[in-house]
């Protein structure tokens, strides 16, 4: 037989690989390949005798080694990214050589010196996963290592990854003491590129000598992708899967694979007094060739005519044509008051805190950017969602009136300027939770019609089929938005929702548990996997999940979610929660 040479072994895999390559080859690359080989052979081969390793493959950045034993695997792992970080202390933090590490345990096949199959597979995503400076293990590892190792490690959920077929089960460790790894991109098999040019803006670097200025830089940003996601021609990933690679130095190209996007905008903004620079460049992620730079010095007055020479800019590099409607919308860009702009921005960043203090304080931004400029819709459109978002929490004494002065609200965005689609958005919200699905559901239509790459039109949209009872439709628009959104920990939750009512307890388990990643302390996810184990009879598990939704919420009440979730249907809700009965529950 010819496979009669290949043998199979249990074995623990580490692998690990340089953050940022690429960017530091392109600085320099004879110093960095200097470094890295000193690294290797001054750092990683002496730790790898020391617990009893093998190094078995090299891929230019990265590494994989062999261990007997899954203890030695781990204390290696954090023995070498100590030693790493002692050894870039006395270099310059933008030439620094940061690793990730993953450790895998598992069957794998022995030809000749080299080792093969899934075991070394999934060493290679644990990696990816990892914090740079941190370490990912699978749970089979954390199984065996497990109150054996002087390390702490945090369960960061189910992760699918690439040509892997069941999902992924990981715990992650991180330098500073916590985990970054529900802030991280999911890692799945990389999305096909949409057949329309695709492109991600990274957060813009704050240039200003003043690190108070950082939510201004983050403000341009997010107005740029707001402007390039209005170009129907254009698919653009949304602003909180961008956000996610915010004070790191990502190799471009891994960001195009992780996001799904051919092309990639980065740049910079510095501020001084009521002027702006800033610079940008855009880079093809399949090969991290630059494709053009520009830099704009302008006045904040003129910040909207800068953001269309951006966008333009973009649309012609990408020979994308503009539509009537889309050309009509971007003539005559009026100038805005500076102070305005400023609270503008400041407010949504503010917002993005979501507590109750944060809600007052944008209120108090955005009233003040209305009595400065009355006809800026945008400044009405999200005073309109943080009125509805404080209905909604119960925060700051708010009542059913708000629901009623978050429509108004919204209603006079439009009436300044009907192609705001947050302002439909914020309507259909408003109108959605007062039980007015129709009315609702024309308002995210159109939204959707002047956005495509709205991931929050297209959530909102299927929250309201969900609601009509139209479950398989409202499957197929969260899918929509989690694509332009990957990162929008929301768009999981409602998706896994809506899959639970279809009975899909598989693919639901799979949504919530990835939802849990990104926002570890959501009550309402943990609710509905306690239904779901129910449901399916693991029933240990939903006495489980339900006891640390109340550990997370104690005043979490099913009785307010009845009388508050507007189903068309009033007993959608009663049919999720027999599952808790099933399992002895009383709600």
């Amino acid at each position: 037989m010819a496979t009669e040479h290949i043998r199979r072994r249990l074995a623990a895999i580490l692998a690990a690989d340089v953050v940022g390559y690429s960017r530091l080859m392109e600085r320099d690359e004879t110093a960095t390949h200097t470094a890295l080989t000193a690294r290797w052979k001054e750092v990683l081969e002496p730790l790898v005798k020391q617990h009893q390793g093998r190094v078995f493959k090299r891929t230019g950045d990265g590494v994989f080694v062999e261990f007997g034993s899954a203890v030695n695997a781990v204390e290696c792992a954090a023995a070498l990214q100590g030693a790493m970080k002692a050894a870039n202390e006395d270099m310059p933090e933008d030439r620094a050589i940061v690793l990730r590490v993953g450790v895998n345990l598992g069957d794998i096949m022995v030809e000749d010196s080299d080792l093969f199959g899934d075991g070394v597979n999934i060493a290679a995503r644990l990696e990816m996963l990892a914090d740079p400076g941190g370490v990912a293990i699978s749970d089979s590892v954390y199984q065996h290592v497990h109150g054996r190792v002087g390390i702490d490690f945090v369960d960061s959920g189910l992760h699918e990854v690439k040509n892997i077929e069941r999902p992924v089960h990981i715990w992650t460790w991180s330098p500073n003491g916590r985990t970054k790894a529900a802030a991280r991109i999911i890692v799945e098999a990389p999305p096909p590129l949409p057949a329309r040019p695709s492109i991600a803006v990274l957060p813009f670097d704050n240039m200003s000598g003043d690190p108070e200025q950082g939510y201004f830089a983050d403000g341009i940003t997010e107005d740029i992708i707001t402007d390039l996601s209005k170009v129907s021609g254009l698919f653009v990933i949304a602003r909180n899967s961008s956000f996610a690679y915010k004070g790191m130095a990502p190799d471009i190209r891994k960001v195009s694979r992780e996001l799904g996007v051919r092309y990639v905008l980065e740049g910079s903004v510095r501020r001084a007094a009521n002027r702006i620079r800033i610079n940008a460049q855009m880079i093809d992620g399949t090969t991290g060739g630059h494709l053009w730079a520009e830099r704009y010095d302008r006045g904040i007055e003129d910040i909207f005519a800068v953001q269309d020479e951006v966008t333009r800019t973009i649309v012609s590099a990408l020979k994308v044509k503009l539509t009537p409607s889309e050309e009509a919308r971007r003539e005559g860009r009026a100038k805005v008051d500076p102070e305005a702009y400023d609270l503008l921005v400041r407010s949504r960043q503010t917002m993005l805190q979501l507590n109750a203090q944060a809600s007052r304080e944008s209120r108090g931004m955005l009233e003040r950017v209305i009595a400065l400029d009355p006809n800026l819709a945008a400044a009405y459109a999200r005073l309109s969602i943080i009125t509805f978002a404080e209905y909604v929490n119960r925060w700051n004494d708010a009542t059913p009136e708000n629901l009623t002065r978050a429509m108004e609200l919204a209603r006079k965005a439009i009436e300044l300027d009907d192609t705001e689609a947050q302002a439909h958005i914020s309507l259909a919200i408003a109108l959605t939770w007062a039980r007015r699905l129709d009315e609702a559901e024309r308002s995210a239509e159109r939204a959707v019609a002047l956005d495509s790459n709205s991931a929050d039109a297209f959530t909102s949209l299927g929250n309201i089929r969900d609601f009509q009872g139209r479950h398989e439709d409202a499957v197929a628009l969260y899918t929509r938005a989690h694509r332009l959104d990957p990162q929008f920990d929301m768009s999981l939750h409602f998706l896994g929702r809506a899959l639970l009512t279809l009975g899909r307890f598989d693919e639901a388990e799979i949504a919530f548990k990835r939802r849990l990643t990104l926002s570890p302390r959501s009550d309402m996810t943990r609710f509905y996997l306690a239904c779901l184990y129910g449901r399916t009879g693991r029933h240990e598990e939903a006495r489980r999940y339900w006891q640390e939704t109340l550990e997370v919420n104690p005043n979490f009440s099913v009785g307010h979610l009845k009388q508050v979730l507007p189903y068309r249907d009033p007993d959608t809700l009663d049919r999720l929660v027999e599952g808790l009965r099933e399992a002895g529950i009383s709600v």
